[in-house]
């Protein structure tokens, strides 16, 4: 179930204004831990110390400097620091539309979910509008003192809001300079057929966070008091490149 709204504006495009409210799409449920004293199991507290005096500095003697070269600092105050925050806005700008397929997943960052404010037409004839034209819309938008890039799109007759990281952010694949390996005819007729076989709807609900799991299972054993025993590590081996069609076969065989 959604939760309170984090944030309520307008979608802005051409001259028309929907009222929304954006949600959070993502509830993140990680187990946490705390850092204690060994010997009194009491939480520790976290301090800036100086290295220079190896002593605590209180925050009246903190500062926040950008190290411009090698132990050389640009000090900015607080008030300096106000200035350069983005000014406050209600407004989701949309500055233009692209078909969904030219956005790179990698640039894709956090989802939001954006409810109509009251019962308006415009929201739904933008769900209407953007699923028939498989678009999105590009926008760019301030919240709690941060101005954000994304990309508006419509799933399942509602609106999703998707952060976008901007272009310098990523690193070209063509960084990795990938060798080219040949692979024969056979091979890759063998891969397809296995991933023809290991083809189905998109259901994640069949898979569960595995490391939690552990995690819980740990900690409830050792609140019970009982013993662990640490398990060695089984590290696989990369298949070798003259082994990869043995391998291929063998992976059909057990899924045909």
């Amino acid at each position: 179930m959604a939760g309170k709204a984090v944030w309520k504006g307008f979608i802005h495009f051409g001259a028309v204004n929907v009222p929304v409210n954006l949600h959070t799409a993502i509830r993140e449920e990680r187990i946490q831990f705390h850092l204690l004293h060994k010997q009194d199991h009491v939480r520790l507290r976290q301090q800036m110390v100086c290295a220079y005096e190896n002593k605590p500095a209180p925050m009246e003697e903190q500062a926040k400097g950008f190290e411009v070269e090698d132990g050389k600092y640009v000090i900015v105050d607080p008030e300096e620091l106000e200035q350069t925050a983005p000014e406050g806005s209600r407004m989701i700008e949309v500055h233009e539309f692209v078909k969904t397929e030219q956005i790179d997943p990698v640039f894709l960052e956090r989802v939001y979910y954006l409810e109509p404010d009251n019962l308006s037409k415009g929201y739904n004839a933008l769900v209407g509008a953007l699923t028939e034209m498989d678009a999105v819309g590009i926008c760019t938008w301030t919240m709690r003192k941060r101005s954000y890039l994304g990309a508006l799109e419509a799933t399942r007759k509602v609106l999703r809001l998707n952060t976008l990281r901007y272009a310098d952010e990523v690193i070209p694949v063509k960084s990795l300079e990938l060798q080219k390996i040949p692979v024969s005819e056979k091979e890759l007729k063998i891969a397809g057929d296995l991933i023809k076989h290991l083809t189905g709807p998109f259901q994640p609900y069949k898979f569960e966070n595995e490391h939690q799991k552990k995690l819980q299972n740990l900690i409830d054993k050792k609140a019970r008091g009982e013993k662990i025993t640490v398990l060695r590590l089984r590290r696989l081996k990369p298949t070798a490149p003259d082994k990869l069609l043995q391998a291929l076969e063998a992976s059909l065989k057990k899924v045909a």
